[in-house]
């Protein structure tokens, strides 16, 4: 391998100018004959055994240099790269300039880490909410909790359906007069107002009573899934077998115990206030350490490359994608329902990508400053973390611990030792918290 040319194209973007030649290419070259070879048809030889001057008169030594150069630019890049003293930050753009039997030369187009410069980052202010749990707040969490857990039953006879009740249904699904595929069911049990079914469906057995006979009729959506029924009218025959009702929970010890996991009711709300107030400690602190780097990114010297700031709306996407998951949500469900494309949630995404760089950043910078670093120690440990994070063995873990995967890693501790420095280093008053709460 020879490094040609280091040159400075555009900020943060260079282009490493590389020949591989000599042993190197010849073993690529060889390694891609043997593998291609065996491949050819060559009159009068098997597969794979014709000497390589027949090969090559046959189909031409080029016939071999993709392999050969797949192969071998990988690695010829990571010398190159590592010859140049260049701090890459993502994968290079990559072009053939040209090629023979003997070398070949590409272009490497190299976005590297900016140079940065950091301001006041040791005393900054910040005020942290002192957020106390009441007792309305606990009488707020229990009847939540008395809600989500409430009992199904059996509603008395003749009593009517109501959203949030439960019909135990038989159901046929019926196009003009022709039943269709998927469309019968038997004892289903539909929590009205779900949005289970099709819109419009749940609705029209609000009122209905345990024994009845409804139909029920409705137009599929036009993106439906069964391209069949999309935008077609539709009738369900429906009859009531069963209305359930929620049945709620009193707040006593009962509920304690079957909910709670506690003997007494009492005992139940001394866990709950502990468990409320470490929860409103750690979010509290969480809002401290956020203002605390957002004021020491606000001194950087810095401005994303375009590959970083592409990757850093990417990274964003994929959490709005995460958070949506959670919540039973996809993407385009959620571009439907707020009217916007997909190109207006990316620039939505880019103040906090380029804030959350910032940031990023800034950890860097203090880390190096500071001198503070991922040992091996620190490493196990994090490793330990996510394993229990995630219900993993570190025998699961291992196939995805590659080069890649312990940088990540190791950046990911350094960036949580340069937060908690800045921290432990802050000038921070408590203040009591705003009456309300979210």
């Amino acid at each position: 391998m020879k490094l040609n040319e280091t040159k400075k194209v555009d900020t943060n973007l260079y282009e490493l100018n590389i020949t591989v030649d000599g042993e190197q290419y010849a073993k690529a070259l060889d390694a891609s004959f043997k593998k291609n070879a065996a491949k050819l048809n060559i009159p009068g030889f098997r597969k794979g055994k014709a000497p390589k001057s027949i090969v090559y008169k046959m189909v031409g030594e080029s016939y071999f240099y993709e392999d050969a150069i797949n192969s071998s630019y990988g690695d010829a890049y990571e010398e190159a790269l590592k010859e140049s003293g260049l701090e890459a930050v993502a994968y290079p753009e990559v072009e053939l300039k040209d090629a023979d039997g003997t070398q070949y030369t590409f272009v490497a187009k190299v976005t590297v880490k900016p140079e940065v410069t950091l301001g006041e980052y040791k005393g900054l202010k910040v005020e942290r909410e002192s957020d106390k749990v009441t007792d309305a707040d606990i009488e707020n969490e229990l009847n939540a909790m008395a809600d989500r857990n409430a009992r199904m039953a059996e509603a008395p006879e003749g009593a009517k359906a109501e959203l949030g009740d439960t019909a135990v249904i038989d159901y046929e699904g019926f196009v003009g007069d022709v039943a269709f595929e998927g469309g019968k069911g038997e004892d289903h049990a539909l929590v009205l107002g779900s949005g289970q079914f099709i819109p419009g469906f749940e609705s029209q057995l609000v009122g209905a009573h345990a024994g009845s006979d409804v139909l029920v009729t409705v137009t599929f959506p036009k993106d439906y899934r069964a391209t069949e029924l999309a935008g077609k009218p539709a009738e369900f025959r429906c009859h009531i077998v069963e209305v359930r009702e929620k049945s709620a929970y009193e707040l006593d010890d009962v509920f304690a115990k079957e909910v709670g996991g506690c003997q007494t009711l009492e005992e139940m709300k001394q866990k709950l206030r502990q468990s409320l107030q470490d929860y409103y400690d750690e979010r509290a602190e969480m809002e401290v350490q956020d203002t605390l780097m957002r004021q020491a990114a606000a001194t950087l010297d810095y401005t994303p490359s375009a590959q970083e700031l592409k990757e850093g709306i990417d990274a964003q996407v994929e959490l709005l994608k995460a958070q949506l998951g959670r919540k039973g949500l996809t993407l385009e469900a959620y571009l439907q329902f707020t009217g916007k494309t997909e190109q207006q949630i990316r620039d939505d995404a880019k103040p906090e990508a380029e804030n959350s760089l910032r940031i990023q950043k800034s950890a860097e910078r203090i880390a190096l400053l500071e001198g503070l670093t991922a040992t091996d120690e620190d490493y196990a440990n994090e490793l330990a973390a996510i394993c229990r994070q995630n219900g993993l063995t570190m025998e699961q873990l291992k196939p995805h611990m590659n080069a890649q995967f312990e940088a990540s890693v190791r950046d990911n501790i350094r960036m949580k030792k340069a937060i908690a420095f800045v921290r432990a280093n802050a000038d921070v008053t408590v203040v009591d918290a705003p009456a309300s709460k979210d």
